[in-house]
């Protein structure tokens, strides 16, 4: 089997998304293989995990010469997920290529997706404090922990490093400026990436026609994406994404047809108030100034 040229168009398609939003591949990458070109989940995870360590390099290079990669984050987390990432892709050996492990991986994989999509919903609207110290040593066990939990999921869905990790870490470190969370995050996905790889290479089977579809795709495209990011409305595609990303999740855990349909509504209601509200944040503090004028001017003829 050679390469396929609309998977390698829809792989481009998903690596402007992720330069574009600096959110994680896997949580788009993988469910794309899946639910749009019948791949296996096992095939998709192992294919997605490999054609990530080509991608990861050139985005922690550019955070490097900007400086926004917090070395003592990156080697505690690393501390957890190398070890762990290598576990992950154990488990999925361990879990088989029957119809039934398949299936058993499906609701992992949509369970991972849920709360990477739900956790990617949160870091959208949640503000952060600008330009607060960070001490890098404060919570290291906690973050040791989070490495650990990141690391797995990733060697076992190839879904956590971009969205799940990436929370967890502004629970932990709020003052962390949002350049310096994605930088600190990609920084940390290579180590473990390159784990996972290694785990996957020794255990797993890869399919290297859609590796390199994938490869060929979305390495270009990544790229693109993060030259064009500073021109493009991050938060709203961020908002979006995380929530088609819900609606793949609950569509490997079995959600029929019509109540993904009522999910998707609510998502959209749910876009809606948000964008409103965040409309309306930035208007009154204009109105108020507009209003407050004229009676200081009043007071002092």
């Amino acid at each position: 089997m050679g390469l396929d040229p609309l998977m390698v168009l829809a792989s481009a398609v998903v690596g402007l998304l992720v330069g574009l939003t600096g959110l994680g591949g896997g949580a788009l990458m993988t469910p794309m293989l899946v639910l749009l070109f019948g791949v296996t989940p096992s095939s998709a995870i192992t294919s997605d995990l490999v054609a990530a360590l080509v991608m990861k390099p050139a985005g922690v290079l550019v955070h490097w010469r900007q400086g926004t990669i917090h070395g003592p984050l990156v080697r505690y987390l690393s501390y957890g997920s190398i070890p762990a990432a290598f576990a992950g892709t154990l488990a999925l050996r361990l879990v088989g290529h029957s119809p039934l492990a398949e299936r058993r991986l499906e609701v992992a994989l949509g369970a991972a997706l849920l709360v990477g999509g739900v956790a990617m919903a949160v870091r959208s609207v949640r503000r952060r404090a600008r330009g607060a110290e960070v001490r890098p040593l404060a919570r290291p066990a906690l973050t040791v922990a989070v490495g650990v939990l990141g690391g797995f999921m990733v060697g076992l869905t190839s879904v956590g490093a971009g969205s799940l990790i990436l929370v967890l870490l502004l629970v932990l470190y709020p003052g962390l400026r949002n350049d310096q969370l994605v930088g600190t995050d990609l920084a940390q996905s290579v180590p473990l990436t390159l784990s996972a790889t290694l785990g996957t290479l020794l255990f797993n089977h890869v399919d290297l026609a859609v590796t390199g579809s994938i490869v060929l795709g979305s390495v270009p495209a990544v790229v693109a994406g993060s030259l064009l990011s500073s021109r493009a409305n991050g938060p709203w595609l961020r908002r979006l994404i995380a929530a088609v990303v819900v609606l793949s999740g609950l569509k490997y855990l079995g959600l029929a047809t019509g109540a993904l349909g009522v999910v998707a509504g609510l998502e959209a209601a749910v876009l809606l108030a948000v964008g409103l509200h965040a409309r309306r944040s930035v208007a009154e503090p204009v109105e108020d100034l507009g209003a407050a004028l004229p009676a200081r001017l009043d007071a002092h003829p």
